[in-house]
């Protein structure tokens, strides 16, 4: 069993369905891990160790009747702590919600249960889920496997942390702003953030909210890119309301081999500047590609202006974060955007702008991420996929230092605004298209960088195989040092 805490879940299942291994022995197995490396990660942050063995012990008690619960029969996994979780608080590691338990489960969370999964406990997220890091006051700060002096990323950011370090069978993420990507790309795992609307969020959303947030999406985390096509199979689809009328059944990839994908690559644009390390690393990635008989391009692009699409998302990103405002904040803020220069445009003051913008703003943005959707979609006529970067650098040291995008990052020996990133995750998040994280390689430091995979609008099974082909032929998941199973 040595090798078993980092095994896929596919894997997993698999082999408690051969009777190789029982539910509750490969619980009791990540509990052991948990106890034992859990202390220096603070990645699970809320757990229920008795209601998992239950569950646990049900699992194989089926098992020995013959019966199979889905997919992902007694296979334990964690989630997100902002998925309501009936016993356990929901906070989005802000104070004001501390003492919140739901009274019922997110959607997500009992079709993972229907599934078969055995779910015993919640991973860390920033405040509010509104960092690239994963730290608040509630549950403290969550490290890196790779170099705990340095974030594993955000917001789900302790969901990555957790399946890096196996301490988990698989995760359930969320992601506004690269929230899946970002941290999957500082961990070394796979991710996937969903064409917006394919996954019903009810349950995911911030105490006292109902409505779906602009952009927002959930989504699976994993070892292995398998694991995100069974979970997602698992998540999509709408709630009871909407599924009276419509169901979910996303297109099947066409490509069997490297070799039929048509891959545009692009690297780096001026306003987003990209570490070499990153680049580096994708670039390798589309060598590959090339050398297995893919059609690669370093030069085709949607035709729209990266520089206003940064601006446009920053903007409606704003927007949509703001219903996570207390009625206070949210004055607070109206007053100072009021008083700023007309000609300030530092972060904070973009932030401002964004996060009091008029309702006529938002529908003129929204127009123009309309007219930029055609554009995209004309794109998707003749390539498969593009490839860039999730994010600008590697995992970057904690700094809880001021507001998140009032920070700087070293990129290529220059100091740059934090939010200078967040280009990246507004490529394909705008546009509600698909995009798939996977491993590309590691930094000269031994850090782990990854490639963000974006395809067409309800392509995601498109994203997903490529990310599964590079895996097989390429470069899959690598367990950090120091976290040997046992």
């Amino acid at each position: 069993m040595a090798d078993f805490p980092f095994r896929s879940a596919v894997e997993l299942a698999s082999e408690i369905k051969a009777k190789r291994i029982g539910c509750r022995e490969l619980l009791e197995l990540y509990l052991t891990r948990v106890e034992r490396y859990n202390p220096q990660l603070n990645a699970i942050i809320a757990t229920d160790i008795a209601g998992a063995r239950e569950r646990a012990d049900a699992a194989d008690a089926a098992l020995a009747k013959g019966e199979s619960w889905g997919p992902l029969h007694g296979v334990p996994m964690t989630v997100k702590e902002s998925y309501d979780i009936v016993g356990l608080p929901t906070t989005w590691g802000a104070p004001e919600f501390k003492d919140f338990k739901p009274e019922r489960n997110a959607i997500a969370v009992d079709r993972f249960l229907r599934a078969g999964a055995v779910i015993f406990g919640k991973t860390n997220v920033p405040y509010m889920l509104g960092d690239f890091q994963s730290y608040n006051v509630i549950y403290g700060t969550t490290n890196n496997p790779w170099d705990v002096k340095r974030s594993p990323g955000g917001s789900s950011g302790g969901a990555a942390a957790a399946l890096a370090a196996g301490l988990t069978g698989l995760e359930a993420g969320s992601d506004i702003g690269s929230s899946l990507r970002n941290p999957a790309h500082y961990c070394g795992i796979y991710a996937h953030k969903p064409t917006f609307g394919v996954i019903c969020t009810e349950g995911h959303r911030s105490p006292g909210r109902v409505s779906v947030a602009d952009i927002s999406a959930i989504g699976p985390l994993a070892r292995s890119a398998a694991d995100l096509e069974v979970a997602m199979a698992v998540m999509a689809g709408p709630d009871a309301t909407d599924g009276a009328a419509w169901r979910i059944e996303l297109p099947k990839a066409k490509q069997e081999r490297l070799a039929d994908f048509r891959v545009a690559v692009l690297l780096e644009v001026p306003h987003a500047p990209v570490d070499r390390s990153v680049q580096d690393a994708i670039q390798s990635v589309a060598d590959a590609l090339a050398k297995a008989g893919a059609a690669v391009s370093d030069r085709a692009r949607p035709a729209i202006d990266t520089a206003e699409v940064d601006q446009l998302f920053r903007g409606l990103l704003g927007a949509a974060m703001a219903g996570r405002q207390r009625d206070d904040i949210f004055k607070q803020n109206l007053d100072k955007a009021r008083a700023l220069a007309a000609d300030d445009m530092s972060p904070a003051a973009r932030s401002l702008r964004a996060a009091t913008m008029a309702h006529r703003d938002w529908i003129v943005g929204n127009e123009k991420r309309h007219q930029m959707r055609l554009k995209w979609a004309e794109f998707f006529r003749n390539y498969d996929v593009l490839l860039c970067p999730p994010v600008a650098t590697p995992a970057q040291p904690h700094n809880h230092e001021g507001e998140p995008f009032s920070r700087s990052i070293p990129i290529n020996g220059k100091q740059v605004s934090v939010g200078d990133q967040l280009f990246w995750a507004g490529y394909a998040g705008l546009f509600y298209l698909p995009a798939s994280a996977a491993p590309a390689g590691q930094s000269p430091e031994g850090l782990p960088v990854g490639v963000q995979i974006i395809g067409g609008q309800y392509r995601d099974l498109t994203c997903i195989r490529l990310a599964r082909l590079l895996e097989r032929e390429y470069r899959g998941f690598v367990p950090p040092p120091g976290y040997a199973a046992s």
